[in-house]
């Protein structure tokens, strides 16, 4: 059988037509490209590498802020022709990447400098007929997607019967926060960049940028925090005296110098088994919600048992920088961030200054001024206010699904997605990348062996308003362990969540080789090996 009823056609029209179509080269896209590689899938990368934040939104000084155990394809170590950090630069982890794409061929796979403009939906597919995804791949296209070469500006139509987005919710569009008539950046009188400019600029020029000025960087942030660090190093030596980075802190996060807390790995409080009966999580049954009941004076004992390490280790207290709520909420939010080593004495040194403020801020020809009339004086003014992941998607997403990207109401904003990769109301297209996790690396491949399982028809989903309601459900949980629910972040149920990976794939859930070393041993991505 042909691959598509009307495949003479579409040539007629100039249209190419595929099975599976992937649109971004990042880490989640090769992993979805790895696994869907027995369909021969297209990859449309906008770029001419891959890599996606790692090669265009990373500073000269990005580390991984995951150990490096936890940021591995199951299926590809790590070389070991490298030093032993267990944080690897972002060099490093490009070379990583670039490695894995060679060795299993799929560089073969990927259009570069290709850019999705838009997505077209052509009709209902046959597998949402009676709201239960039954046949995933019908014998005809389902979406055409218009894609534009970046060096010739000409646009090819493609047509495919799959369609997994892999964009992700960070770099590309820099989220800007809102001023006041004549109170934005027109009005200063320095320069105004936002970290994805600042990404652009060779070492030279970054230093340059900050050398011998003033700069204030808003927020606080891992990429906030590293670009403070960049700016204090520049600030060194002869007529550089005086000159420091004011961070402008809105909301407090908790930062760590490492991943040991009084000699104990954090580890044992978050990445394993047991510690996950202390967290809710959903579908757990009523003994296990009466459980995690019980066990909330340990959860909350845990947290502080951290949060005093670290206001002993690190002078919060003495910047203002004791976050108004938990250690646990920004773990469960996957905001907690690695500090640079000697951040804290550059501070000491006067390099690094904070400005703790709540309240609304804007621009004035000298900087920054704050609705309680104090102002930073500044000759550069970084905007570390992240990125506008939502709008990447509503610029190539057609209505009625654009609509629907964070429906329902209930969703809070987040986006529901069936084991964080099917929308059920979208039909025969898969996300990959959009929730995050301890290792987002990990949490992309198993999803995409999730996902290849489900396109070969080796189980089949539930019906969409089954999958609707767990995804209601994980966001009531989400936002019960944590105020900044809306990042999608799972790590204080990590675990649980690859076990139902786990059952759908006919895997035993259980992954260690006994059971003392399930209850309290490490869990990685080397223990998801994929099992034939």
């Amino acid at each position: 059988m042909a691959l598509f009823h009307d495949n003479d056609e579409k040539k007629k029209q100039g249209i190419i037509t595929s099975k599976i179509g992937i649109i971004g080269g990042g880490v989640s896209g090769i992993a979805a490209a790895k696994q869907l590689r027995h369909h021969n899938p297209i990859v449309f990368e906008a770029t001419d590498s891959i890599g996606g934040v790692w090669r265009h939104c990373s500073f000269h000084s990005t580390k991984l802020q995951s150990q490096r155990r936890d940021y591995e394809f199951t299926d590809y170590p790590w070389p070991n022709n490298r030093d032993n950090s267990d944080f690897p630069t972002h060099v490093e982890i490009l070379d990583y990447l670039h490695s894995y794409a060679q060795h299993f061929d799929i560089l073969n796979n990927i259009s570069f400098n290709s850019k999705v403009i838009h997505i077209r939906f052509l009709g209902s597919a046959s597998a949402s007929h009676d709201h239960h995804y039954g046949t995933l791949l019908p014998a005809r296209p389902v979406w055409h997607v218009a894609v534009q070469n970046t060096l010739s500006h000409t646009i090819q139509w493609y047509a495919f019967e799959f369609v997994v987005l892999c964009i992700g919710k960070y770099g590309d569009i820099p989220l800007i926060p809102s001023f006041p008539r004549s109170k934005g950046p027109e009005t200063f009188k320095g320069k105004v960049l936002h970290t994805l400019d600042y990404c652009k600029l060779n070492k030279e020029e970054a230093t340059q940028l900050f050398k011998g000025k003033n700069v204030a960087v808003v927020g606080f942030k891992k990429s906030a925090i590293d670009l403070a660090m960049e700016c204090a190093l520049a600030n060194q030596g002869a007529g550089c005296e005086g000159k420091k980075c004011t961070m402008v802190v809105r909301t407090v996060h908790w930062t760590v110098p490492h991943y040991w807390v009084w000699g104990l790995p954090l580890s044992m409080f978050y990445t394993n088994r047991s510690s996950q009966f202390l967290h809710e999580r959903p579908d757990q049954g009523f003994l296990k919600t009466l459980v995690t009941l019980l066990l909330s004076p340990m959860r909350r004992g845990m947290s502080k048992f951290i949060e005093s390490y670290l206001l002993w280790k690190l002078p919060l207290q003495k910047y203002g920088l004791v976050p108004d709520h938990s250690f646990d909420e920004d773990y469960a939010s996957c905001q907690m961030a690695i500090l640079p080593e000697n951040f804290f004495s550059q501070a000491d040194k006067g390099k690094i200054a904070f400005k703790k403020s709540s309240s609304k801020w804007w621009f004035w020809e000298g900087g920054i001024q704050f609705d309680d009339n104090t102002k930073v004086e500044a000759d550069v003014v970084v905007l570390a206010t992240g990125y506008d992941g939502k709008q990447k998607l509503n610029n190539i997403m057609p209505e009625p699904f654009r609509s629907l990207l964070d429906y329902p109401s209930g969703s809070g904003g987040v986006m529901p997605l069936y084991r964080g990769t099917i929308h059920p109301l979208i039909p025969n297209m898969a996300f990959v990348g959009y929730v995050e996790s301890v290792a987002n690396l990990h949490s992309s491949e198993i999803r995409s062996l999730w996902l290849s399982a489900l396109v070969d028809q080796k189980f089949k989903l539930p019906t969409v308003p089954d999958m609707l309601a767990h995804t209601l459900k994980e966001v009531e949980v989400m936002k019960r362990t944590s105020r900044f629910y809306k990042r999608h972040c799972i790590s204080t149920y990590s675990i649980n969540h690859s076990d139902q990976i786990c059952h759908d794939l006919g895997w035993t859930s259980w992954r260690k080789s006994n059971w003392i070393a399930e209850a309290f041993a490490h869990y990685s991505s080397e223990d998801y090996q994929k099992q034939d």
